[in-house]
């Protein structure tokens, strides 16, 4: 640090001469001990300077004790403006804050812990649009047509009965294919059980995560339904902050990231104390004359004694 640092505006003389008094000042707001040495000062403007004292303090280091002195105009006596400890240019600071939401890393979150979705959360969508309409994501759905159009506009150069061949999407073949009858073999009775139990026992109702939780799957957006018969008791979760984000998960399971967990539950508050204020306790302030007690004389009250 430098001997001294100013700006161009030229410091007062006494101001500058009053390091005494700004050092007194700063021992007075800091703990015994922990004022360095004067390592500058600077001008705050007419007749007002800043004195920096070194701080010594465990866990400030290159912070700076500021002592600002003034004098009023045509006046000799210096007087003490305030006193504030300040970061320097080298000192240690706490890292800039950062919300919770920002912080939020995926796997972070446990058994017991909330995370509360916003009304207006980009990765949710309303599930039903209206008694009579679809919902979005169904296949007749206005939107989904309209990606449909889109998607042979892009594909083909003119209308279906200008193709060369029929399109194979929706046929027999198509569909069969898609639904796996066309594979050489198929998962047996035996090997959906084992998987379920397998998928149960890891993100299933009996875990410590699903216990605490405050719903299931069943009722959460983040939940991926999926194909076949395990589709009525699994499903994939897509929630980045879950623990259980890309995995199957039973509909009974549940994490703190449920998309409907929006309020936090309140703390269990303790009772109050009881508190009798409208009685006093009498106390004795000298000995009685026969028990060699202390003993309250006849005419002192309780509002005497707390003027006494």
């Amino acid at each position: 640090m430098s001997a001294a640092t100013t700006r161009s505006r030229t410091p007062d003389r006494l101001c500058a001469e009053a390091v005494d008094l700004a050092r007194t000042a700063a021992e007075e707001a800091a703990a015994p001990g922990v004022v360095g040495e004067h390592v500058g000062l600077v001008s705050e403007g007419d007749r007002v300077v800043t004195h920096y004292f070194e701080c010594k303090e465990f866990g400030y280091r290159g912070w700076r004790w500021a002592v600002t002195v003034a004098r009023a105009s045509r006046a000799k006596v210096v007087t003490l403006d305030e006193t504030v400890l300040l970061p320097g240019p080298d000192s240690l600071l706490a890292p800039e804050w950062v919300p919770w939401s920002e912080r939020l890393r995926p796997g972070d979150m446990g058994p017991g812990d909330l995370l509360p979705t916003d009304a207006e959360d980009l990765r949710l969508e309303p599930g039903y649009s209206g008694e009579d309409e679809p919902a979005p994501n169904s296949a007749v759905s206005q939107d989904m047509a309209e990606l449909v159009e889109a998607e042979d506009a892009e594909v083909t150069a003119g209308t279906p009965a200008h193709l060369p061949f029929a399109p194979r999407r929706g046929s027999i073949a198509a569909v069969a294919e898609e639904l796996g009858l066309r594979r050489a073999r198929v998962l047996s009775r035996y090997g959906l059980h084992i998987a379920a139990d397998r998928w149960e026992e890891s993100y299933g109702p009996k875990t410590a995560m699903a216990q605490a939780a405050p719903a299931s799957c069943v009722s959460c957006g983040f939940l991926n339904p999926i194909g076949g018969s395990l589709g009525q008791a699994f499903g994939v979760c897509a929630n980045e902050f879950s623990p259980a984000d890309g995995r199957v998960v039973s509909l009974s399971y549940g994490c703190g990231g449920h998309s409907e967990a929006a309020v936090m539950p309140k703390p269990l508050r303790p009772a109050p104390p009881v508190i009798d204020e409208t009685q006093v306790d009498p106390f004795p302030l000298r000995p009685s004359p026969d028990s060699g007690s202390v003993s309250l004389a006849p005419d002192e009250t309780a509002a005497e004694l707390g003027h006494s």
